[in-house]
C-alpha cells in the first residue's frame, strides 16, 4: 500500500548554542568582553524544524537524533514538544553529554566563531533513522562532516551517510543534506560519495567550492561568479541531485537537473538590521525544504528563503527571528531583494 508522503523529517547534530555577544576575538593572551549572553538551540535539524513550526504552517515535524540525558538534552526535547515537533526518535543517552557550542558574534561586524562539543551526536547512526516507518515527504540531514559515525568509508556507498541516505531514498523519502563550514580538506574526502543519494543540495560558497576544490573568491574576498558556476556543475557531475541553491552574503546561485539557472540577490537589509547570523544559512535552507514540500516554482521558494534567512538575521539566536509565513514575507516587502550576484 503507498504511503500519502507529508512533512519534513530532520536528523542529526541536535546542539544546545550558548551564543555571545563580544565586542571582539581576543588576541593571544588578552582579553574581549562578552556584552551579552543567551541559551539557544542550535544544529541543522534543530533549526530547521524550530525555523519550519514557528512559521505554523500546520506541517508534520519529525526530529531525529540523539541527546544526553542532562540539563542540556531535557531542555531541547522540552523545547520541540512545545514547538509541536514529534520527537519519538530523538533519544537520550547516559554515555555522553549533549552536544553544545560556544557561539561567539562579534558586535558591529556581525562576524562569528564558533567553539564545538561534538558529545552525543557522535554516536548518532544509521539505525537511529526509521526510514521505513516514517510518512514525510522531506527527509533533511546536517551536518555532513560533523557527524563522527557518518562520516566514515563504506565500501558500497562510499560513506556511511551515503548508505543512510540510499535507505531513506528507497522508503519513498525525497532527501536534502547541509554540511558544516570547517578548515581542513575532509569536504572532497566525505561529501562526493553522499551526494549519490541527496536530492536538493543546500549549502553556501565556500562549503560547495571546497567540496570541489574550487576557490570561489578571488583576492579581497570577491565573488568569482565564474568560479562558483563552475564548482555547481562540478557538483552535479558528482551526484543525481534534482536542485543545488548556493547562499552567500551576496544572495542565491541555484541550478536545477533540467540545466535552469536562476541567480537573485540578497534582501536589501539596513544599517543596524543584524543581530546575528548564527542560523541565518539553516533559515534560508528552511525556506528552500518549505517551497520544495509545496512544489513551488522556483522564484516563490528562493524568495521565502530569502525572506527566512532575513528574519533569522534579525535576533541573535539561530531561531527566534522567524515568525508566521506570512509576517516572514513582509519581510521581503520592506527590503527588496538586490542584484543577482551570478550572471546566469
Amino acid at each position: 500500500m503507498s504511503v500519502k508522503r507529508r512533512g519534513i523529517a530532520a536528523g542529526g547534530n541536535w546542539i544546545v548554542d550558548w551564543v555571545k555577544r563580544v565586542d571582539g576575538i581576543a588576541a593571544r593572551g588578552m582579553l574581549a568582553n562578552i556584552l551579552a549572553e543567551q541559551r539557544s538551540t542550535g544544529g541543522a535539524p534543530a533549526n530547521v524544524l524550530a525555523d519550519l513550526a514557528r512559521m505554523r504552517l500546520d506541517l508534520p515535524l519529525w526530529g531525529i537524533g540523539r541527546v544526553g540525558d542532562d540539563p542540556n538534552g531535557r531542555y531541547i526535547l522540552e523545547t520541540f514538544r512545545n514547538l509541536g515537533v514529534n520527537v519519538d526518535h530523538l533519544r537520550a543517552t547516559g554515555a555522553v553529554p549533549t552536544s553544545y557550542t560556544d557561539v561567539f558574534n562579534i558586535d558591529k561586524s556581525g562576524d562569528r566563531a564558533f567553539y564545538h562539543h561534538r558529545g552525543a551526536n557522535a554516536l548518532f547512526e544509521p539505525a537511529d533513522v526509521p526510514a521505513e516507518h516514517l510518512t514525510c515527504r522531506l527527509f533533511h540531514l546536517g551536518y555532513i562532516l560533523l557527524l563522527d559515525r557518518l562520516d566514515q568509508p563504506d565500501s558500497e556507498f562510499g560513506s556511511v551517510a551515503g548508505r543512510l541516505l540510499a535507505r531513506v531514498q528507497q522508503a519513498g523519502i525525497l532527501t536534502s543534506v547541509d554540511v558544516v563550514s570547517e578548515e581542513g580538506d575532509r569536504f572532497k574526502t566525505f561529501v562526493p560519495p553522499v551526494l549519490k543519494y541527496v536530492d536538493y543540495l543546500i549549502l553556501n560558497e565556500i562549503e560547495a567550492g571546497r567540496t570541489v576544490g574550487v576557490s570561489v573568491r578571488g583576492s579581497g574576498g570577491k565573488l568569482d561568479d565564474a568560479a562558483l558556476t563552475d564548482a555547481v556543475e562540478r557538483l552535479f557531475a558528482l551526484g543525481r541531485m534534482r536542485l543545488v541553491a548556493v547562499h552567500m552574503p551576496e544572495g542565491v546561485y541555484v541550478r536545477t537537473r533540467e540545466g535552469r539557472r536562476y541567480s537573485t540577490g540578497s534582501l536589501t537589509l539596513p544599517a543596524g538590521y543584524i543581530a546575528g547570523a548564527v542560523g541565518a544559512g539553516d533559515a534560508f535552507c528552511t525556506g528552500m525544504l518549505y517551497g520544495l514540500h509545496e512544489s513551488w516554482p522556483l522564484e516563490k521558494t528562493v524568495y521565502l528563503a530569502n525572506c527566512c534567512a532575513a528574519a533569522s538575521l534579525s535576533q541573535p539566536g539561530a531561531t527566534e527571528g522567524l515568525r508566521p509565513l506570512a509576517d516572514v514575507l513582509a519581510i521581503g516587502r520592506l527590503y527588496p531583494e538586490g542584484s543577482a550576484p551570478v550572471n546566469c
